[in-house]
């Protein structure tokens, strides 16, 4: 696989340090992916010999199952460690997996924790490329990027596009690394949402802000809806589960007031029925969320291979080093 552009990243700990370059690099060799996962033999070296550790301090079906699958297909010996029985529960640190970890010389660490900063901080202590699968509701670099090809596909660019980010603002992960994103391809993004889930200092993202679905969703490209995060809502931000729908929950009728070919996006698990009409979210016309699970995997194996590349080429220079010492 070839990419047009270097990219130059030790780690993925965010979209935050990647440049409007280094993700047109992701994504167009992405997009190659894509070509090789529709293929009947689906396989390629580009990680052989190297082995991938995936750590989900939290539960995660298709994110897990999407970077172990990149990971196979591009030949990595993949390993996954169940930390919910790990010793992190018996009192072992961060810092102390860190070093256990580092003593196995994985060379990509895959990594999902409940608290920001946490992956950050591995990174500081391994001697490996390390990939952010979420952390608390700080990032979640890879769902961004592959939003983001999502779009690219369906609607040919990734600029210049009016997009509305729709629900549960404030706890969203996958909102704060898309703001990011599509902030720096300069898309025009409106957040859609009742006040109770809106981020404090909402002022300072450059943001249209609405608490009214049809005055929000009025004219945009793309209708990005997200999954209420209950888990880390401690009661009293939204009244019920039924109320929420019936004013915030994308319907036909809301989605009549954006453009007639604008697309619908869902990161998942959907709750049908209240953050979305089940179907709505089935309709092949509008929604792209099966496609979304697609590119999910391309991206994942585009971001491997550009890190494996970085990695291989760090210790080459490291063995010249020692050899002319």
């Amino acid at each position: 696989m070839t990419s047009s552009h270097t990219f130059a990243g030790r780690h993925l700990l965010g979209i935050e340090q990647l440049s409007p370059a280094d993700i047109t690099t992701i994504l167009d060799l992405a997009d190659q992916y894509v070509d090789v996962n529709r293929r009947a033999d689906k396989h390629s070296d580009v990680l052989a010999g190297l082995t991938q550790i995936n750590m989900f301090f939290e539960n995660s079906t298709r994110t897990q199952a999407s970077f172990e699958l990149a990971g196979k297909r591009l030949g990595a010996d993949v390993m996954n460690m169940a930390m919910q029985a790990s010793s992190i529960k018996k009192g072992e640190t961060l810092i102390d997996t860190a070093l256990t970890l580092n003593a196995m010389h994985p060379d990509i660490l895959v990594v999902r924790h409940p608290h920001s900063g946490a992956v950050n901080l591995l990174a500081e202590k391994v001697n490996c490329a390390v990939l952010n699968a979420g952390d608390g509701p700080h990032e979640h670099p890879t769902q961004a990027l592959l939003d983001a090809l999502t779009i690219r596909r369906a609607k040919g660019r990734l600029h210049r596009l009016n997009i509305a980010i729709c629900g549960d603002i404030a706890h969203s992960r996958v909102a704060r690394s898309n703001l990011m994103l599509l902030g720096k391809m300069e898309n025009r993004i409106r957040l859609i949402g009742p006040p109770t889930l809106m981020p404090s200092q909402i002022d300072q993202f450059g943001v249209e802000v609405y608490d009214d679905m049809r005055k929000g969703l009025e004219g945009v490209d793309v209708v990005m809806m997200l999954r209420l995060q209950l888990e880390r809502m401690d009661g009293g931000f939204i009244p019920s589960a039924r109320e929420y729908y019936h004013r915030f929950g994308l319907d036909a009728e809301k989605l009549s007031y954006a453009k007639d070919d604008a697309i619908i996006m869902h990161p998942g698990p959907m709750n049908r029925g209240v953050e979305i009409d089940g179907t709505l979210a089935d309709d092949i016309h509008r929604s792209v969320i099966q496609e979304q699970v697609e590119m999910g995997v391309a991206v994942r194996m585009a971001v491997m291979d550009l890190l494996a590349r970085n990695l291989r080429t760090a210790r080459a220079n490291e063995t010249k080093k020692e050899t002319y010492v």
